[in-house]
This record gives structure tokens, sequence and C-alpha cells, in this order.
């Protein structure tokens, strides 16, 4: 008999302990304590959906015995809220009312003063008034105070919320003198720390950022592979699937990078969609490799409000779209180098990530959603797209991939719409163009992506899984004989890694006297099929 249980992975807002299945926030919570211990102030920068609301609210309770915590989200704001600098602290007052309400160390004086400010005539309030109110909290209160604002982008380019800042910075300047908070964290998708402040509203110039005092959060806030296997033995502990928690972690970790909205997504999946369908009769069926993958393959083909938000970037930030289109296609290096602007961007909005100095997509589920974006954009344009439409059927026997016949139709169909176009041209496009001729054959039953480790510009090797089944293609570039064998044993270790015996290599071969087709090659105990285009 299944244990009942009113405990989910949550998508949807934060999270809470007592009805969620969550990884442990405990040690990630102590990080930022020392930092509060520490007297830092300090802006945590995460992509959307990135866990910043749930490990405040964890954070706050976590601090209730050492400090009063003022807690408020910005969302909370109208816009008429932030119209002037009056109705700017007539607003402040008017939410941190609502919160202290509840706390029993607030000092009278200061429960006054906010009820006061919060509500007089909104026009004769100051920011001065406020911060006056804020040096008697903190010199009465018998606990340090530490101030939370989340969502602060609703105000960032807001001049009040700047000049808001710049009095936060100043009173944390003086605090060797006047009473202040003994922390401030400030959460928000753009670094508020690059934030520059007009010198007077109507002029261009810009002074230095008002928030350069914050200090840098090294905080991760990611899921590792342990914790996911925390929440997953929680969760093993009320439905006893029998899955295996290490590898299930793992695989949800290899998918994600640890990504906590794509971690639930598909943790959601295997408890709630996938159970009950033909492949996958119960939990147990479905927490599975072969689960997992049908999971992926439902998460990236979702329409949701974070893919929504990354894929409306490209249209904000065209350059964003060059960067990201480069690291996807072409295989060239890009240095992580944060000055530039794009990869500060791609970074924030949490596309990329750095690996060892070099910009790389953040993980494999927004590689698949980006790799779907870019080929659907020449769905209606591209006669390869076309063919692989026409002829899905002859690729399909008794059920499974016939990959062989895949690249036998894909030389043919190449060669033809392509065989004398430029060198440099088929270089960029010839990868691209094989993804996109694949996609409306495996499209609604199989998936696919590509090894990040076998990414550059002369090599990549692509993954294809199809009902139950993988299939390992080598992308390449023809530089010689000599390459050519060092990519055949390339491919042999990277079977061996997935325990597959047979082997498929594509290379693009841009000299005229080239042989277009496909041959067999024996090498130990593993079929290479090659095809050269």
């Amino acid at each position: 008999m299944t244990h009942k249980t009113s405990k989910v992975f949550n998508v949807i807002g934060a999270c809470q302990p007592d009805i969620h299945y969550m990884v442990n926030l405990a040690p990630k919570l102590k990080e930022i304590k020392i930092m509060i211990d520490n007297g830092y102030y300090f802006t945590i920068n995460k992509a959307r959906q990135y866990g910043k609301t749930t490990t405040l609210r964890a954070l706050s309770k976590y601090l209730r015995n050492d400090y009063t915590v003022a807690s408020l989200d910005f969302q909370q704001l109208s816009t008429s809220d932030l119209e002037s600098e009056s109705a700017f602290v007539h607003a402040m007052a008017r939410e941190l009312t609502r919160r202290v309400q509840f706390l029993d160390d607030i000092p009278d004086d200061t429960r006054h003063r906010l009820l006061q400010l919060s509500s007089w005539n909104p026009y004769r309030a100051r920011l001065a008034d406020i911060f006056d109110c804020f040096r008697g909290w903190c010199d009465h209160s018998p606990r340090p105070v530490v101030l939370i604002i989340d969502e602060v982008d609703t105000a960032a380019d807001n001049q009040v919320f700047l000049d808001f800042l710049a009095q936060l910075r100043a009173a944390y300047l003086d605090r060797d003198i006047t009473p202040a908070f003994q922390s401030v964290i400030l959460a928000s998708v753009y670094d508020i720390r690059n934030i520059q402040r007009k010198l007077r509203p109507d002029e261009q110039h810009k002074a230095n950022s008002p928030w350069n005092i914050a200090a840098r959060f090294r905080v991760d806030m990611s899921f590792s592979p342990e914790e996911i296997a925390g929440m997953l033995a929680d969760y093993e502990a009320d439905y006893h699937t029998e899955m295996d928690i290490p590898k299930m972690a793992q695989g949800i970790y290899s998918l994600t990078s640890g990504y906590p909205y794509l971690v639930s997504s598909l943790c959601r999946y295997l408890d709630e969609e996938i159970p009950g369908t033909k492949s996958f009769p119960d939990r147990a069926h479905a927490w599975t490799k072969d689960g997992l993958i049908e999971a992926e393959k439902l998460l990236v083909a979702e329409n949701n409000t974070l893919f929504q938000s990354l894929t409306g970037k490209l249209t904000d930030y065209p350059q964003l779209r060059f960067v990201l289109y480069q690291l996807l296609f072409t295989g060239r290096p890009i240095p992580y180098v944060p000055q530039n602007p794009y990869i500060d961007a791609a970074q924030m909005f949490g596309f990329i990530k750095n690996d060892n100095g070099t910009a790389v997509i953040s993980n494999r589920i927004f590689e698949s959603v980006l790799y779907n974006l870019f080929i659907s954009e020449e769905f209606s344009t591209n006669k390869l797209y076309d063919a692989g439409v026409m002829d899905r059927n002859q690729f399909i026997t008794g059920g499974q991939l016939n990959v062989r016949r895949i690249l036998e139709k894909f030389i043919e169909t190449f060669d033809y719409l392509y065989g004398d176009a430029d060198e440099t041209f088929l270089e960029d496009a010839g990868r691209r163009y094989f993804l996109l001729f694949l996609k409306p054959i495996i499209n609604g039953v199989g998936s696919s992506y590509v090894e990040p480790e076998t990414r550059n510009r002369e090599r990549m090797d692509l993954v294809i899984a199809y009902r139950g089944q993988q299939f390992i293609i080598e992308l390449k570039i023809w530089r010689g004989n000599t390459y050519n064998e060092r990519g055949e044993q390339q491919l042999s270790d990277y079977l061996d890694y997935f325990h597959l015996k047979k082997g498929y290599m594509l290379s693009f071969n841009f000299n005229k006297k080239k042989t277009v087709g496909i041959k067999e090659v024996i090498l130990g105990d593993k079929l290479l099929i090659e095809a050269v285009v």
C-alpha cells in the first residue's frame, strides 16, 4: 500500500519544508550567516527561479535566535509607491509595519515611528525620516538588526531607490559612529552593485554605484548531487520506489547542473506526470534512467515562464544571441571575461557559467532549449528540415531508429543542396544542418544533446536517446587521416563510457577529391559507421 504524504516537488513560488520536498539548506545558511556575523552588506544575484526567495525565507528563521530580521519584498510596492521620495518612504514604513507586527523584540518607539511614517501624508515624508527611524531601531534593539529586501529588480531603475541605496551606503560607512543595521541583504537578478546613480535626475552622466560597499556573495546556491540525493532519500522514505538514489541524483545533476527550478521540475515529472503512463506504470518504473530521459524530454518541451524569460532576453540583447550561437554550433572557445558586457549578461541571466576561464552553457536543459529555439527559426526556410520531415518514416525500423539510414540520407541531401557551397560557410553551418535534419525525425519520441566536454571547433559528440536506446554520433571537420584515426579512438573510448559497441561518425570534408559515402570500421570490439560528406 502506497504511503500517503502531502509533500510535493514545488516549482511555483517559495518552498516550505512542511509541504515540499527540499534539499537541506542548512550548510548554505551557515555560510550566509558568517557573512552577516562579519557585518557585510551584500547582494544575492541569481537568475530567475534560482531559489533566492526560498533561501531568504529560510534564512530569516535561521537567524532569529541571534538577530532581529526585517524582511521585505519589493514586489509588494506599486508603481505609485516609487513615484516620489515621500511615496517611497510611506510605502517602506507601511511594509515594515506589517512585517514587524509579529515580532516581539521591536522597541516601542520604533513601532510608533513606523506607524507614524506609514500613515503620514506621503508628500511630507523624506528618506531622512525613515533613516532616523532605522538609527533609533538599531540603537535600542536588544539584538542586532538585519534588513533583507527581496525582488529589488522591481525598483532597480528608479532614482528614489538609488537614493535609498546611497543612504544605506552612508549609514554603512558611518556605523562606527552611528547605530546601523548589522547587515543588509538585497536579492535580485540584475547586479545592483553595478547600478550607477545620476548626479541630477535630468542628466545622463552618472556617478559611481551607491552600492559599491557590497561584499561579494560567494555561496553556491546550486544543488550538489549529494544535496539532491538527500531530498530523494526523503521522498524514498515516503514511497519506497527502490530507486538507486546516488545514480538518480547524479543523473538529475548532469542535466541541470543543480539549477534549483530544473531539479524540482524533473522530480515533479517523475513523481506526478510519468507514473501511470504506458511505459511507466508506477513510480518504481518512473524513477529510473529511462524515466529521467522521459522527464527531460517533457521539461524541454515546456513553454514555462523560466524558458520564456531566458529566450526573451535574446531579443533584448542581440549580441547575447550571437555569443550563445557561437558556443552551441561553432565550437569556438569563448573566454569568460566578466568585464565583457555580453558575457556578464549571459552569466547574470543564467545562460552560461565559468568553466576554468571558458564560457560554457550552464546546463544540458538550457542547451537543449536553445538548440531547439535556434533550429526552429529555420524550420520554414531550410530544405534539410523539409527532407527530414518528408522522409522520417524510412528512418524507423521496427519502432527503432535506423541511424545508418539517417546518415545516408543526410549525405545525399546535403551534397545535393550544399556540395558547391563556400568552405567557411559549411564549417560553421554543417553541424547545425545535421541537427536541423535530425530534429523532425526524432521529434516527439526521442531527444538529443551534445556532450559539452567534446564540443570544440573540430569535434562534438551528439547523444541521441530514442525508445530506451542511445546512439553516439561524432560530428567533426575532416583534418586528414591521422586526425581521423585519433577521432575513431576517441569515439571508441566514449562508447565504453556508455557501454555501447556501435558508434557513428559524420565528417565534413572540404577536400575536392574527397570520397562521399559510408564505410564500416572495426576497432577492437567496436563497430564504427563512418560517413563523409
